[in-house]
């Protein structure tokens, strides 16, 4: 009986380096070929290299295009759907950024399905064309594809009371049970275990990393605030006016990747804190909830769905100022949110359950 094939459209590839869509791709690619599947995953290449090649018994199409900037990453998606539309199987697409363009899977009567990810077009750091032209991929991604996931029940609700669509389905994010935990990462940094809150973050005002910095920073603490991302403090005037409210107890790492050593900062940390503003089963909160953290979020109906009573929650200055305050000084408190988000994480959101689930989906549609 020949393998059913499954083709992954939407990352910049796999293995991950980082970022939630490819982790995703990742981890399904894996489950899938354990499971007799033959999966190929669209990979971006700068350099030129053939067609096709494996890793981990998961065939890669190599796709080339010129740089890694934005036109680049549309050129690659739609480079990518012409190929796909030739093959045979079924297509997942992770994101709607270049829905447009599964116009040609649609045209092809190739079945699809689509991740429609979360609010893209509210995304502050955008232009307004450019939100414009996610707003537009949006529709184009429910209108071209045969089946959308949503991450969030609340992205669900969303998608069906604009388009009365029953082709909707939700199923979230997921994260490894597997914890790493090492006291050299603390050594290393010069941090000492549960004295020091973290935020793991892009360096974006949806994020609210500026006010988060800027109200911890106004009163002398006696712990650390370890701040993870990219900040550019010279050429980014966001950046710098970030830098201009830090007290000396606030630490930048800059970006790391490093699995291990990231899981080693959430699982020692006194608390994480959460301000993700745009909605969707953000992939760092989950992380939050597998690596056991006492949680402090930004209040909308996504972040609380996720995290439920595993998280305090905060809206503006005074909120989260209160919220910093109990956790520094409630040891109890602090205990019962982080045994309430392991508990949050084993029930909810496993790779494996979550894995399966689109398996389910695959098998059902094939």
């Amino acid at each position: 009986m020949a393998k059913k094939k499954l083709y992954i459209l939407g990352t910049r590839g796999i293995p991950a380096n980082h970022g939630g869509f490819e982790t995703f791709a990742e981890k399904l690619s894996i489950y899938l070929v354990n499971r007799n599947w033959n999966v190929y995953v669209y990979t971006q290449k700068v350099k030129k290299t053939k067609l096709i090649n494996k890793w981990k018994k998961i065939n890669l199409i190599n796709i080339k295009v010129k740089n890694k900037n934005a036109l680049s990453s549309v050129i690659f998606d739609y480079k990518s759907i012409l190929h796909a539309s030739k093959q045979k199987g079924i297509f997942l697409i992770l994101g709607y950024n270049t829905a447009i363009f599964n116009i040609i899977l649609n045209f092809k009567r190739k079945f699809s399905i689509i991740n429609m990810d979360g609010f893209e077009w509210k995304r502050e750091k955008w232009h307004i064309i450019i939100k414009i032209w996610f707003y537009i991929n949006e529709f184009f991604g429910m209108i071209f594809s045969n089946v959308a996931i949503a991450d969030n029940p609340h992205i669900k609700n969303y998608l069906f009371n604009k388009y009365r669509s029953n082709k909707i389905t939700m199923i979230p994010y997921g994260a490894d049970t597997k914890i790493y935990n090492s006291l050299n990462v603390l050594k290393k940094y010069n941090i000492k275990k549960k004295r020091y809150g973290l935020i793991i973050a892009r360096p974006e005002p949806e994020n609210s990393v500026d006010q988060i910095i800027r109200v911890f920073s106004q009163k002398k603490r006696n712990i650390k605030l370890i701040v993870l991302g990219n900040y550019d403090f010279k050429n980014n005037k966001f950046h710098e006016k970030i830098k201009k409210t830090c007290s000396d107890k606030v630490i930048f790492l800059g970006s790391i990747y490093d699995k291990k050593i990231i899981s080693t900062l959430r699982i020692n940390s006194l608390f994480y804190i959460h301000g993700h503003k745009v909605g969707g089963t953000n992939p760092a909160l989950v992380e939050a909830l597998a690596t056991k953290c006492s949680i402090i979020a930004y209040d909308n109906p996504f972040n609380r769905w996720v995290a439920k009573n595993a998280a305090l929650y905060f809206n503006n200055d005074n909120s989260l100022e209160k919220n910093i305050n109990l956790l520094i000084n409630n040891k109890a408190l602090n205990s019962k949110l982080s045994i309430n988000s392991y508990k949050r994480f084993t029930d909810n959101f496993k790779w494996k359950k979550i894995l399966s689930k689109y398996e389910d989906i695959l098998n059902k549609n094939y």
